[in-house]
This record gives structure tokens, sequence and C-alpha cells, in this order.
């Protein structure tokens, strides 16, 4: 899904891509559209690699679950370039 982050669901895994290359794997809370609020999460940045490494991160996460680096989460709501439900990326073989 890459609609507003406003309209993620509250409670929900999400995988948010960021437009400078990182991302975010956690529980939604809230986006007030300045700043997304997300619990349990792991993150990913730019310096760890591309996007091939990124998605193989992401699908690793949805197979074996968060390895939650952080209780609580926030950062710029402009950063959002995109966000998916966990539960639909497709798992490792």
């Amino acid at each position: 899904m890459s609609e507003n982050i406003m309209n993620a669901p509250h409670g929900m895994n999400l995988v948010v891509e960021c437009t400078d290359g990182s991302a975010v794997i956690g529980r939604f809370d809230e986006s007030n559209g300045f700043e997304v609020v997300m619990h349990d999460v792991d993150t990913w940045t730019s310096d760890q690699g591309g996007d091939e490494e990124r998605e193989q991160w992401v699908r690793s996460t949805a197979t074996y679950g968060v390895a939650v680096k952080e209780r609580d989460h926030t950062f710029s709501a402009r950063l959002v370039a995109s966000w998916r439900s966990l539960g639909d990326v497709e798992k490792l073989h």
C-alpha cells in the first residue's frame, strides 16, 4: 500500500520504506501528519545495503518475526515513501 500513512490501521505490523533508503518494521501506533509513532521496531539504514538486501531483511522479518531493537520509535512522516502490512510480505522458503 502506498496511501497516506495516517490511514494505516492502528496496531498492525507494518513495513515502512523511507525516501532515504531506510526502513522501519514494527507496530503502527499513530501519525499526526508530521511524525509517525511505532512500537516494538527493527530498523534498516541505507548503509546496511541496497534494495535487494533490504527486501531480504523484510522477508526474513516476515518469516521469523521482528527482532525488536526499540520499544518506541518516532520519525518524520515526510520520510515515508510507502508502507505495507508485514503480513502481506512473502515469506522465505
